[in-house]
């Protein structure tokens, strides 16, 4: 177990100190030894005193699992979090980013922030000079992708050639999957409706990404898109932000429904994963979510183990 340890410390070396605004600022070499850490802490055969660090969190959109698994998190490593709300501090009264970011790299050790715009948050990362990490933006959810894919690696006990498909709005989450997956061996399938495709541009980046042979695709047919898959994966129909979109959403993604019917087709060990919150009857049924295919709950579970892990590693605590 020491020789362990010792291996997944000199790999994660490298990103001590280092952003975390994609998922592409990890290699293939990293996420896997991030992994390794997160099921070390998980089990308990891995304690990390980071010493009383500090952790700011920046949230302008809510957040149940990302807020908490972040606190509980740091203070496992025996660190703090300050909780920054726009709403009361001079962020909210119009500060300049470049004035908060150097302060606030003067009180914290890291920031974690969510927010709407991957600018705003790579603004906070050119001015900082501590490591800033993404915790959802309109472009991608690294941490999210971080703690799908440990939940696929714990459940078939490898990640390379799983087939797992996305059916949904191509958002912010299916970004991070395409990229995340592509480095780590995984044939992505984006499927949504016309007109809601995954970002042509980011499914580029993730095919210049791609390892082991990894596939990513584009499909517009849930009932095609789910053959063979091991992983069927969905999200929310309307994210944060597009509130006003609902009800249209709601009428064009009916037909992307996860329900058993579509379950069925898919390989017969498949898995159902939904990063939360659930709108169950939308985008994914009361009986799918809570079906022995579902493991959307141990999914949540390792946020909290992913971003421990992340955390030690950006603050040199291995």
């Amino acid at each position: 177990m020491a020789s362990a340890f010792k291996g997944t410390a000199f790999t994660l070396g490298s990103f001590s100190k280092n952003n975390f605004l994609s998922s592409a600022d990890l290699n293939t070499d990293q996420i896997l030894s991030l992994f390794e850490l997160a099921k070390q802490l998980k089990r308990g055969n891995r304690r990390i005193d980071l010493g009383n660090r500090v952790l700011g969190l920046i949230f302008k959109k809510a957040s149940t699992r990302t807020r908490v698994s972040f606190q509980v998190a740091m203070a496992r490593l025996g660190g703090q979090t300050v909780d920054l709300n726009p709403q009361v501090t001079q962020l909210g009264r119009g500060e300049l980013i470049k004035d908060t970011a150097r302060v606030l790299s003067r009180y914290c050790d890291v920031l974690a922030i969510r927010t709407f715009s991957q600018e705003e948050l790579e603004e906070y990362a050119e001015w900082s000079t501590i490591p800033v990490i993404n915790a959802l933006t309109d472009l991608e959810h690294p941490c999210q992708a971080l703690a799908d894919f440990l939940t696929i690696q714990e459940k078939f006990g490898k990640l390379e050639g799983i087939n797992l498909s996305y059916i949904g709005d191509g958002n912010n989450v299916a970004n991070s999957l395409m990229i995340c997956g592509a480095l780590l061996g995984v044939n992505v399938k984006i499927c949504s409706p016309n007109g809601f495709e995954a970002d042509p541009k980011m499914v580029e980046k993730a095919k210049s990404l791609s390892e082991f042979g990894a596939k990513i695709s584009i499909s517009n047919d849930p009932s095609i898109a789910v053959k063979e898959a091991q992983v069927i994966y969905t999200d929310v129909w309307a994210s944060m932000g597009q509130e006003e979109e609902k009800l249209k959403r709601k009428e064009i993604f009916e037909k992307y429904k996860v329900n058993q019917k579509l379950i069925c087709l898919a390989d017969e060990e498949v898995i159902i994963l939904h990063c939360l919150p659930a709108h169950r009857g939308e985008e994914i049924t009361e009986e799918a979510i809570e079906s022995k295919n579902s493991n959307v709950f141990e999914q949540a579970e390792n946020r909290l183990h992913v971003q421990q892990a992340l955390l030690a590693a950006q603050l040199g605590g291995l």
